[in-house]
């Protein structure tokens, strides 16, 4: 399935790569195309991610945009290799987004 039409009259979705720091102080990473949305459900809503469901409530450090949901996963992939610290270090690069 592509990641979106190529009509003249549909939009291209920007994907999103981000982090989020939970109370525990782990981190996880994950993709979206609506990252408030995906915040809010990370801690409220039962599609959360298993992961960050018992570690409520988390909180947006880091995102990246992307064109695609193939590129989001491709560096999705490649954030969750890189030990703590370096995503620690990515968390730092960019000012954490408030999402209530």
């Amino acid at each position: 399935m592509p990641d979106s039409a190529h009509s003249p009259n549909t939009h291209r979705v920007l994907w999103h790569v981000y982090i989020v720091k939970c109370h525990d102080n782990t981190l996880y990473t994950g993709i979206t195309t609506d990252i408030e949305r995906r915040i809010k459900e990370h801690n409220s809503s039962p599609l959360g991610a298993r992961y960050t469901r018992s570690r409520r409530p988390v909180e947006l450090h880091y995102y990246e945009n992307v064109n695609s949901r193939s590129e989001a996963l491709k560096r999705e992939i490649e954030i969750k290799k890189l030990p703590s610290k370096d995503k620690r270090s990515l968390s730092r690069l960019t000012t954490a987004m408030t999402v209530t």
